[in-house]
C-alpha cells in the first residue's frame, strides 16, 4: 500500500479532534493510517468523561461532518455510550470511556502509525 493525498479527510480528522478537545475529552490521538490500513486513512481516538458527554461530542462531530458535505457510513455504540464509533470511510472516529479505551488499546494495535498534531 502507498500513501495517497486525502487532505479533506485529514482536515476533517483534525477538526473532529479539536472539537473533542473543546468539549473536554482527553487523551486525543489522530493516527495517519494511509498506506497501513485498507479500510481508512485516519483514526481519531478520544476518551470521554461520561456517556452523556460522549454522545454530545458524537452529535457535534456529525453536525461538523454534514456542514462539510460528508456523509456518515455508519455509527455504533451510541446507545451504550462506552465506545461510540463514527465511520466516515476515510476517517473513523472512536469515542471511548476510560475502561474500554484501556482494554482495546487501538494505539498499540496501530503503533507504527504516524500521530498527527491536532494543531496541524
Amino acid at each position: 500500500m502507498t500513501k495517497r493525498d486525502n487532505s479533506e479527510a485529514k482536515v476533517f480528522a483534525l477538526a473532529a479532534a479539536r472539537l473533542a478537545a473543546e468539549r473536554r475529552c482527553t487523551n486525543i490521538v489522530v493516527l495517519d493510517l494511509k498506506g497501513k490500513s485498507p479500510a481508512t486513512d485516519y483514526f481519531v481516538i478520544v476518551t470521554g468523561t461520561s456517556n452523556r458527554q460522549m454522545r454530545t461530542v458524537s452529535d457535534e462531530i456529525c453536525v461538523e461532518a454534514r456542514q462539510r458535505g460528508l456523509q456518515r457510513f455508519g455509527r455504533a455504540g451510541y446507545e451504550q455510550g462506552r465506545w461510540i464509533l463514527l465511520d466516515y470511510v476515510d476517517v473513523v472516529i472512536h469515542i471511548f470511556d476510560t475502561e474500554y479505551r484501556e482494554y482495546y488499546d487501538l494505539e498499540l494495535l496501530w503503533g507504527d502509525a504516524e500521530r498527527l498534531a491536532i494543531d496541524d
